[in-house]
């Protein structure tokens, strides 16, 4: 399994803020859904940060998101490992196949893989 990115979660309710302080450094939005914003290096695409004010379908928000190429044989590794899922692979209507676990700091990852 490969990994594409990894971007950090930040929790926000000042999304236009954000986009204008990262925008300094030079990150420009690539997708915002309204409660979940994201921006990303011109030159380096998958440099990424991306800022919720909530998560659309999951119960918690979270920490960070890994995308890999089989997001199936991750949740399989995963469920076989006995970590804690915390929401089930699912069909995002936005185009990701997702889901959520805790790792052994606490933190909650989404793992996703584009449709």
């Amino acid at each position: 399994m490969a990994v594409h990115r990894v971007v950090p979660n930040i929790a926000s309710e000042a999304l236009e803020e954000d986009r204008a302080f990262y925008g300094l450094l030079g990150f420009e939005e690539v997708m915002n859904h309204g409660w979940i914003m994201t921006l990303a290096s011109p030159s380096r695409p998958t440099a990424q940060i991306s800022f919720m004010t909530a998560d659309k379908t999951a119960p918690v928000m979270p920490d960070m998101s890994v995308e890999v190429d089989d997001v199936d044989a991750a949740y399989a590794a995963v469920l076989e490992s006995g970590a804690e899922i915390l929401h089930p692979l699912q069909d995002e209507e936005w185009g990701v196949r997702r889901f959520f676990v805790r790792d052994p700091n606490g933190r909650v990852v989404n793992v996703l893989g584009h449709r």
